[in-house]
């Protein structure tokens, strides 16, 4: 067997550093595995008061879109703070930033909507889920390294 020399404080090329990559790739996987569980709870809660709002109370399609839409965040932005990204960051402060999102990503994903429905004629229930892939990947990427990114992991177990 081949003795090495390793220089004192020096890591080996297959050392120690491998295993903290390959822990945090893991535990990103997770953390996208996580985001996309809840956004899907979350999805079922907006796509669930929708049909509520719009087929059964026959309320108008964007009022039913947003009331949903509203729903589903909040459920979203409370289970991903507090299991996904494991955040001790400040909830008024991580919340604007959410908030601030969805003043972009809402009027956006209704213009989406309308287009949809109205000039290309899809139906209303496959307009709402294309938005929800849009908004599952926008907004993963947004918490993750905007809302979280200085405070993944701080949440005291």
């Amino acid at each position: 067997m081949e003795e090495k020399n390793i220089v004192p404080g020096s890591v080996p090329a297959e050392g120690p550093e491998t295993v903290p990559a390959a822990k945090s790739k893991n535990a990103e996987v997770i953390r996208v595995i996580k985001f996309v569980l809840f956004s899907a709870s979350a999805g079922i809660i907006e796509m669930g008061t929708f049909a509520l709002l719009n087929e059964t109370l026959h309320l108008d399609y964007w009022l039913s879109y947003m009331i949903a839409l509203v729903l589903s965040v909040l459920w979203n932005f409370t289970l991903n703070r507090k299991f996904t990204f494991k955040s001790a960051a400040n909830v008024p402060v991580a919340m604007l930033k959410v908030a601030a999102y969805y003043l972009v990503f809402t009027p956006l994903s209704s213009w989406l909507e309308h287009v949809y429905t109205m000039q290309l004629g899809w139906n209303e229930y496959l307009a709402t889920a294309a938005n929800m892939i849009l908004n599952l990947v926008t907004e993963f990427l947004y918490q993750r390294f905007f809302v979280f990114g200085n405070s993944l992991d701080t949440q005291k177990k």
